[in-house]
């Protein structure tokens, strides 16, 4: 069990930016593996192509409409999982793609290392035992665009402790 307190509802209950650049340096957690969170991109609600939930409400981003602070899961080229945190208040869709820890990069193989499957799917950040807990944050941020996209890859929205 870790001394680092999980983050509160309130840190995923904000813009979907904010969230992405707060995420790094803090400590995701599964199953007594822990990784400090080195690298993610936000997708951002509404006017996002690239995000799942561009299209709207469906079984497969439900969990994106609810509150922020629970798992989005899902299964990318029919091999690899890859972990988001849904953030925004109720309602909003918004989504932060966690890509590296600072021991395994790539969300294929951060979740794989770690443990996470698609089982792992609207577990709550705040309380299961998938969770992001307090860290330090970096001293200094670089912003890129997203890679692996094909949609609105321009954006500066790719986040990286460094």
């Amino acid at each position: 069990m870790s001394l680092l307190k999980p983050l509160p509802r309130s840190f995923y209950e904000r813009p979907t930016i904010d969230v992405a650049r707060g995420l790094l340096g803090m400590v995701l957690e599964h199953e007594g593996r822990q990784g400090i969170i080195t690298e993610v991109e936000a997708y951002p609600p509404y006017d996002d192509p690239a995000a799942h939930s561009y299209r709207g409400l469906t079984q497969r981003t439900r969990v994106l409409f609810g509150p922020g602070g629970f798992s989005y899961i899902y299964l990318i080229y029919g091999i690899h999982e890859c972990l988001n945190v849904s953030c925004e208040p109720d309602g909003t869709p918004g989504c932060v793609l966690i890509r590296s820890l600072d021991f395994v990069s790539g969300p294929g193989r951060l979740t794989k290392a770690m443990g996470i499957t698609r089982n792992h799917y609207g577990l709550d950040l705040t309380s299961s035992s998938l969770r992001i807990l307090q860290g330090q944050p970096p001293d200094s941020i670089r912003v890129t665009p997203r890679i692996g996209i094909s949609q609105a890859k321009d954006r500066l929205l790719r986040f990286l402790a460094g």
